[in-house]
Formats: structure tokens, sequence, C-alpha cells
């Protein structure tokens, strides 16, 4: 008589394990970008209004705040980075995100963000483009293509 088979045999096991195990190795390092660049974005996006106050102080008074004059002296962007914020004012806006934290590998600690908006005579809008120190990979590759000109 025939015997029914039941369960699995052990080549069929090890070929699902090594399959698991080759997606595993393609999605970790693409979650660990992820990471990065959400941290980043989060960062950015904590100086939004650090960045419209600039402008709206540009606007009326044609030239840009410093530091003291935003109140902003001693801001930190409280996350992951630990980041603090200064600004330089004048006839260039300078906004400098120095990170404390490592943000992975990608982002060692005192990295620094510069977001730089010199605008043009007769136009109203104010353009920030953006310089990075120390970044690599994923987080250098989100501040050239993601971030400048916004």
């Amino acid at each position: 008589m025939k015997q029914i088979q039941k369960g699995f045999t052990l080549i069929e096991l090890m070929i699902v394990v090594a399959i698991i195990g080759i997606l595993a190795a393609v999605a970790i390092p693409q979650y660990q970008d992820y990471v990065v660049r959400s941290k980043l974005a989060a960062s950015v996006t904590s100086i939004d209004s650090i960045k419209t106050a600039s402008a709206e102080y540009y606007q009326t008074n044609g030239s840009f705040p410093t530091t003291a004059q935003l109140n902003t002296a001693g801001v930190t962007i409280v996350g992951p980075a630990n980041a603090t914020v200064t600004v330089a004012g004048g006839t260039t806006a300078v906004i400098t995100i120095a990170f404390t934290a490592a943000l992975g590998t990608s982002v060692p600690a005192a990295s620094t963000l510069i977001f730089t908006a010199a605008p043009t005579a007769g136009d109203s809008v104010i353009k920030w483009a953006v310089t990075q120190t120390t970044m690599t990979g994923a987080a250098a590759n989100y501040v050239t293509t993601k971030l400048n000109g916004l």
C-alpha cells in the first residue's frame, strides 16, 4: 500500500527559509534608508515656521532676520536627532540645523543642514537652497533631490 505523505520534506523547508532570507536581505537596508529619510523630513518640517517667519520679515523689512529678531535663540528640535537651529540674517538668510545625535550611519552626529535664501530683485518667491555636511547614502540623496528649491 501507498503511504500518504504528511508535512513538508526537508528540502522544501530549506527552500522556504532561503527565500525568506533573500527577502530580508533586500528589505532591511531599504527600511533603514526609509527611517533615516523620515527622520530628516521631520527635522526639516519642524523649521518650516522659521522659514515662513524669515520670508515674512524679508517682505516687510527688506532684509532677513537674525536669531534674536525671530526670538529663536536656543530653539531645539526635539526628536531623534536633538538638533539645534540657528538663523543668520541680512541680505541672505541662513538657517542651520545642527544634529547633535546620529540618524543612522548616513547621518552621523555633528552633521548639518544649511538652508540659504538669497532672493533676486523683483522676485516675490523665496526659494531655499540646501547644503549638507558629512551625510552619505540615502540622506545625501534626499537632500539633493527632495529639498533643494523649496
